[in-house]
């Protein structure tokens, strides 16, 4: 960093005079501590990215979501709303969109203020526009005529043995107008089936806001060559512990990200599953697996969470997961997690600092720069318990104090290095340092 602009970083992050304590829940007044450690000029080159789509990027919308620091997306998939107890019930599990309100929903109930609205079908009061889920499997890549009949409704294309996909997404697109945020989540074909060319038609040419849906903890199928497979270059299937891994919804976002263009010019949210979602299912997600399929995904850069709260499987079936006394425990774990994710908005809407972090063992991570403080999330990326060491180049200049979040404990830093257990693998730390973002920063 050039001698001034670093002079102006520091000013500017020490005239702070009040700082926002997310990781403790709460809005405390905190002066901030002198740096004890020496900024290492023979540290990497770092750089700083910003998320997906930049800042305020829902604002260039009609009556868009909020595009603010505090505001991250966790949304729940076709929820219905029938009265002021089912948006209370869903605003106190930390809900704060809804995505494709079920069409008997009275939108008349929302009040312009979270939770915030994307529908299907154009509604007063919604927030934008959602295309066809999963076209790209039930449709298919191709531009053949749509009949506008749904699965189960007799014949999607014409000619009926040649898919319309594209078609169907294009209408729907531009019924929704361009003034409006658009969102579309895709499948498997665009995770699994598809050549790189054709799924990439479905993320750039129809939507603003984009995600796809494996649910790699409950789904009977996805282990299998031709779908899980995919993560080892379709040789094989992947064994039970390489398939059940939340690590894996990394990947799939990874996935979604490598095809747009240009490179994250729109936002990526990620889609994780509540419940059972397949009668098959041989078990249900529980609350350490959803909240480690979260944090892989935003390690990855989603930049908004949906929920898929219908559960198919199982001793708790319902539309209405969330709201079932069956499934108060799960609804309790979603809820901490919701309320996590809400207080930590502003961190993970501050940049990447790339460059900045490597590391022993197989875990997944990302370094966020935030006020003076730099945030390091961090995840298992295996089924066994493993030992991580993290390397901070940039601080390797002194020592110092890492608070571990959430969790009630602190871990010494000492010449930029620390090490911590992950247990298993749905094992996340998320880590902060304070004082460290102007050493650190580019």
């Amino acid at each position: 960093m050039k001698p001034l602009k670093r002079a102006v970083l520091a000013a500017s992050l020490t005239a702070a005079a009040i700082a926002i304590n997310a990781c403790q829940g709460s809005i405390a007044i905190q002066e901030f501590g002198k740096i004890a450690t020496e900024r290492n000029e023979l540290a990497p080159q770092r750089s700083l990215r910003t998320v997906d789509g930049g800042l305020n990027y829902y604002g260039k919308f009609n009556n868009p979501l909020p595009a603010t620091p505090d505001y991250f997306p966790i949304g729940i998939w076709l929820e219905t709303i029938l009265n002021q107890d089912d948006v209370r019930n869903d605003s106190e599990a930390g809900i704060n969109l809804y995505v494709d309100l079920a069409p008997s929903s009275d939108l008349s109930l929302l009040d312009g203020l979270q939770p915030y609205a994307l529908s299907s079908t154009s509604a007063p009061g919604d927030n934008g526009a959602v295309l066809a889920d999963e076209a790209d499997m039930w449709a298919g890549p191709g531009e053949a005529a749509w009949t506008g009949n749904w699965p189960g409704q007799g014949p999607i294309c014409e000619p009926e043995n040649i898919p319309c996909g594209y078609s169907l997404q294009k209408q729907l697109a531009a019924s929704a107008g361009s003034s409006r945020l658009i969102y579309g989540n895709y499948g498997k074909g665009v995770t699994f089936w598809e050549t790189d060319a054709q799924a990439s038609r479905f993320i750039n040419e129809y939507q603003n806001v984009v995600s796809a849906d494996n649910y790699w903890f409950t789904d009977p199928n996805i282990c299998s060559q031709g779908e899980g497979g995919a993560l080892v270059g379709g040789e094989r299937p992947l064994t039970e512990s390489e398939c059940r891994l939340a690590a894996n919804y990394g990947w799939t976002v990874d996935r979604v990200r490598s095809l747009v263009s240009p490179l994250r010019s729109i936002p990526v949210w990620s889609f994780v599953e509540l419940g059972q979602p397949f009668e098959a299912s041989k078990e249900a997600i529980t609350g350490a697996q959803i909240r480690a399929a979260v944090w892989s995904s935003i390690i990855h850069g989603a930049i908004g969470i949906v929920y898929f709260n219908h559960s198919f499987g199982g001793n708790c079936r319902s539309f209405h997961l969330l709201r079932e006394p069956c499934a108060a425990q799960m609804r309790s774990d979603v809820t901490t997690l919701n309320n996590q994710l809400a207080e930590l908005a502003p961190v993970l809407n501050s940049s990447f600092l790339d460059g900045a972090l490597t590391y022993t063992g197989r875990v997944q991570s990302a370094v966020k720069i935030h006020g003076e403080s730099l945030y390091i999330f961090a995840g298992s990326a295996q089924v066994a318990s493993q030992k991580a060491r993290f390397d901070i180049p940039c601080l390797a200049n002194g020592s110092g104090t890492v608070v571990v979040l959430n969790e009630d404990r602190s871990i010494e830093m000492s010449n930029g290095s620390f090490s911590d257990t992950f247990e298993n693998g749905n094992s996340v730390h998320l880590y902060r340092i304070d004082g460290a973002a102007t050493l650190c920063a580019p």
